[in-house]
């Protein structure tokens, strides 16, 4: 693959337990091309959110080498990645991870500011407005349902329009409904802004709507069933 936008080659993630240490990835190597749909999957424990977290610099490779947008993240210090994540990357956590003494326009609008955008309060009112939350800019995250706070939590990894939206089972706390109109909304932003999707997920269904799909097991690719119209491999 030409360029890919995250690249890892025989990237391991080992962790320090109270038995000693324990090998939660065991050496991955896969591309992911420039706006392509990825779903991860597995059972649980098969390590489809600690390789998310790799991808995003949330967690520091014990070994191997992990590439996005061309940067070596395991070159880069504390600092550095918080940078790289703000100007370049998105993630959705399963439990929202909302400042809950903040406005839901505040929550948007803070990583724009961080990033230095004089628009921040403007762009951050569009996006919430975007994803059916404007008439509740002023609401505190204890005031709003979980599907609401999940697509404020949606709009703030969206607002600064990432090259990489990251989603760790975003719809694991909601119902049905809340759940598909979430997914709903995170396919839209991946196809109204070009960037490049990469989801964990128990759901197949949801699996289905990606580009391509990896199975983890125990660490490691277990199998990689891949469409017609997935443009990455796995190596």
């Amino acid at each position: 693959m030409a360029d890919p936008v995250i690249r890892l080659r025989d990237a391991q993630l080992t962790l320090q337990g109270n038995a000693g240490p324990v090998k939660i990835l065991r050496g991955i190597s896969l591309e992911v091309g420039r706006g392509e749909t990825v779903g991860l999957v597995g059972p649980s424990g098969s390590g489809k959110s600690s390789l998310l977290m790799l991808m995003g610099g949330l967690e520091r490779a014990s070994g191997g080498q992990v590439h996005a947008l061309g940067q070596d993240l395991t070159a880069l210090d504390e600092d550095a990645l918080a940078r790289f994540r703000l100007g370049n990357m998105g993630v959705v956590f399963q439990s929202f991870h909302l400042i809950p003494t903040m406005t839901a326009l505040e929550n948007v609008a803070t990583p724009l500011e961080l990033a230095g955008r004089a628009d921040a309060f403007d762009r951050a009112a569009a996006e919430l407005e975007r994803v059916g939350l404007g008439g509740r800019l002023d609401h505190y995250p204890g005031q709003l349902s979980g599907g609401e706070q999940q697509r404020v939590a949606l709009a703030r990894a969206a607002a600064p329009r990432p090259a990489i939206l990251l989603a760790d089972e975003p719809t694991g706390n909601l119902d049905g409904a809340n759940g598909q109109a979430i997914m709903d909304l995170l396919f839209g932003l991946h196809r109204d802004h070009g960037a490049t999707l990469i989801l964990v997920t128990h759901d197949p269904a949801l699996a289905e709507r990606c580009d391509r799909v990896i199975r983890l097991d125990d660490g490691r690719i277990a199998g990689e069933p891949v469409s017609e119209s997935a443009s990455g491999a796995v190596t």
